[in-house]
Parts: C-alpha cells; structure tokens; sequence
C-alpha cells in the first residue's frame, strides 16, 4: 500500500560538487526536497522505492545498494542505495543519473527508515505500462513510500538545453497543479509524444506514481516551483 510520496527534481547540479560556484542558486530547491524526504520518513514506510528517468523504456530494477556515481560530470562523487555490503555492490548496476541524484539525497538527508530500492523508467515506456508498473509496485506487501525523480521542460527559456518553446510554461504549470493537488487522471493524461519534444524527464516517474496512489486517499502539496538555467523543477508531497 501506498503511504506517502516525494516529487523532487534530478539534475546533477543539485550536488553542489557539480555545481560548483553555481551551488547557491539550487539552495531552496535542495531545501524543498528535504522538507519532501521529511514527509516521506513520518510515514514510516516498510520500504521505499526510488523511481527516475533512465536511458531505456524499462522498468529496470536497481536493488538495495546499487552504486552510482558523478565522475561523468567531473567530480569524484559516488553513491549507494542504502546500506552497501559486499554482495550488494557485486550485483548492483550502475544507477541513471536521475535515480544517482535520488541516492544522493537520500545520503544528504540521512535516510535510515527503511530499506530502498529503485526503479527506471524511460521515455518510452507508454503511459498504461507506466500505471500498471506503479500499481504492482503499490501492491506488494507492507507499507510503501515513493520518492519519483524528474524533471519538467526544458524549454523555458532560449538558453534552456531545447531551446524555447511556447508550449512549455503551460505544461509545467499544468504538472504543478497536478502534483500540488495528488490529481491521478492529470498526470495519467500527460501526453507522451509532447513530453518528449519538451524535453520532460519526468513524465513516465510521475505516471508511475500515478499509478501508484490509485485506490488511496493521499493529500498532494506544492512545496516548490521554478525554472532555474530554463528548466522546470518540481517538488511536492503526497500524503
């Protein structure tokens, strides 16, 4: 059963390392997230089960330990899914970025209220799988939290990474109005092939949820909503 949900945003610039002198701009979207994770730890869920962005459609498991790192971006910064023993890191795969940035808020925070593991999912996947992973994902035993990963366009601006689009305002907005108010049929309506042309990393983690919170009766809260460099970032709770 579904308890409790984090939606946080997952570039790499929200670990400072790869922000470098750019670090302070992301301080109350790393606030927001904190506050988030909080929420997630007073519903004291039996597990939590991380879902972000990765490179193919999926869904692709990461098991408890599961290490990922930032070395991509230039910096000497790695991270785990939980507590890591030998055997774990024998058989984890490399973490996407997206869900790399989760583990690493996970760390920053020092979440130790229940076991994690996580789950890709890409761009591709269609919006029913999308659904259907979410509500195996919430029918497993014991009580579940979610912390979903993802960001909204990125073109908001012209130096935004797809440049601008005239479309994208509106849509980020329409997501913000859905997360702040836990709205399953708007999210579920996100549209796969306009996510994709406005660059929108989250679509599929935020269908999942989606999914996910059917048959509950969970409040959604906007905790923070901006477009940093031209991209939409989002942070909300559901409880």
């Amino acid at each position: 059963m579904l308890v409790a949900a984090a939606v946080c945003p997952c570039p790499p610039l929200l670990v400072p390392e790869v922000a470098a002198g750019a670090a302070p701009e992301l301080d109350s979207a790393r606030a927001a997230c904190t506050d988030a994770l909080g929420v997630l730890a007073a519903s004291r869920p039996d597990r939590l089960v991380v879902v972000g962005p990765a490179d193919s459609a999926g869904p692709e498991v990461y098991p408890p330990g599961a290490r990922g790192s930032f070395r991509g971006f230039g910096v000497d910064v790695a991270v785990s899914l939980g507590a890591v023993d030998g055997e774990e890191e024998e058989r984890g795969a490399d973490l996407p970025y997206g869900l790399a940035v989760g583990a690493w808020l996970l760390t920053r925070t020092g979440w130790a209220d229940a076991p994690v593991d996580a789950l890709g999912v890409g761009e591709g996947l269609p919006a029913e799988r999308c659904a259907a992973v979410g509500r195996e994902v919430a029918a497993r035993a014991g009580r579940t939290a979610l912390l979903v990963l993802g960001d909204a366009s990125a073109c908001r601006t012209l130096k935004a990474p797809g440049y601008l689009d005239e479309r994208a305002a509106p849509f980020d907005a329409a997501v913000g109005r859905a997360l702040g108010a836990a709205d399953l049929a708007a999210l579920a309506a996100l549209d796969v092939a306009l996510s994709r042309e406005l660059k929108v990393s989250g679509r599929a983690p935020w269908q999942v949820l989606a999914g996910a919170a059917e048959d509950t009766d969970l409040t959604g809260a906007l905790l923070y909503e901006d477009a940093p460099y031209g991209v939409g970032y989002l942070v909300a709770t559901w409880s």
